[in-house]
């Protein structure tokens, strides 16, 4: 039975219900997504399917997260809080150690640490916990000469920026991100999720056998290696990425990598107040400030990952790497189980996207390319 698309787009939009209609009739009947996008700051695409699904459901983003951490980053960098070009060990000296103590912010935020985790991994409760992780890190010898290389620092580098934010300011990344972008813009997208809000997560799905394949899971050979150590493979007990949501402990302390809890409203709303007016308020980033978080800083082959990868300041770089139709300075991330979520300053156009089931093989879910092809032509058109 086809499944009842809700929502609403403005006039113009019309093509993105009408891929979202088609995506959705292709998936099974449990699927569950959100699609969201604003320009120049108005609300043009609302869109929901699936049982149990609502406009205010909210999910697990995973790395979508790293969007909002590195927002407050940039923000405090626009206040002149902090320097990019300043050595990590000017905010935070105990990181010195293991010959780390030339790295810069900007290096930092590009993943070029060498950092993407420890010899012995981390428990869950540590993985929940930045100050934690950001302690155990700077005792840790990095996995390559730092600034050397890039690597994706994919369950960390919300720790270590957001320790550099607390010692800059005194308060947590998280505390920051809440009192300066949350909380003012009223946005479903979560760095610590209360327990009053509970009611409205629902819990990331595994892909079943018909996707094809599973999530990527350790590998007694490969452990070791640094995808391995990035994703925690290695620890006593291995993490398992696509049901880290699912943990209370998760939801409940928000880490800055892979901790947040959105809807897609909350995803494009947070990047339409980034470059837009938003609600009456004027954007929170200025245009160089956007720009120079944008701008490509490591390009290449990404020593984790083991493929092709561009990123900026703190966000991926969206157009590089995903949509190369985009306006370059785009800035975004996307999240291991399908979301993705991005602003790019040309058009005006912020996206966010949602899913409920873990969409193989990982990243920005394959239904992305044809939902933001048809919210950019949309809002060229208009």
């Amino acid at each position: 039975m086809t499944q009842e698309i809700h929502g609403t787009v403005a006039d113009g939009f019309e093509t993105v219900r009408e891929e979202f209609a088609a995506f959705v009739s292709t998936e099974r009947a449990d699927y569950e997504g959100q699609l969201c996008a604003y320009v120049h700051g108005r609300r043009v695409v609302d869109l929901w399917a699936g049982p149990g699904t609502a406009a205010d459901s909210l999910y697990g983003v995973f790395s979508s997260t790293k969007g909002a951490a590195h927002l407050v980053v940039a923000l405090l960098v626009q206040d002149g809080t902090l320097e990019l070009d300043r050595k990590v060990t000017y905010y935070w000296p105990e990181f010195a150690s293991e010959g780390k103590g030339a790295l810069t912010l900007r290096e930092l935020l590009a993943h070029r640490a060498g950092l993407v985790g420890t010899d012995t991994g981390f428990t869950l409760e540590e993985l929940a916990d930045d100050r934690a992780v950001a302690e155990r890190l700077a005792d840790q010898r990095p996995f390559w000469r730092p600034g050397t290389a890039f690597g994706y620092h994919a369950l960390v580098i919300g720790a270590l920026t957001g320790e550099i934010v607390r010692r800059a300011t005194g308060r947590s990344l998280q505390d920051v991100y809440e009192e300066r972008v949350r909380a003012p813009y009223g946005l479903d997208f979560f760095l610590g999720l209360p327990a009053a809000q509970e009611p409205r997560f629902r819990s990331t799905r595994l892909p079943s056998p018909a996707d094809g394949s599973a999530p990527r899971s350790p590998e007694p050979d490969s452990r070791h290696s640094l995808a391995g150590i990035a994703f925690n493979e290695h620890a006593a007990q291995p993490t398992e990425l696509a049901l880290l949501p699912n943990e209370r402990v998760i939801r409940a302390k928000g880490p800055a990598s892979v901790g947040a809890v959105a809807s897609a409203r909350g995803l494009a709303g947070l990047y339409a107040a980034a470059i837009s007016e938003f609600g009456d308020r004027a954007p929170l980033l200025k245009p160089d400030t956007a720009a120079e978080f944008g701008q490509l800083h490591s390009v290449g082959h990404d020593l984790v990952t083991g493929t092709h990868r561009a990123y900026g300041l703190g966000f991926q770089a969206t157009a590089s790497t995903w949509y190369p139709f985009l306006g370059a300075g785009t800035i975004g991330h996307s999240g291991a189980a399908g979301s993705q979520a991005f602003a790019d300053p040309r058009t005006g156009l912020a996206y966010g996207y949602t899913r409920r089931r873990f969409a193989l093989p990982g990243g920005a879910a394959p239904e992305n390319l044809r939902f933001v092809e048809a919210a950019h032509r949309a809002a060229l058109a208009g």
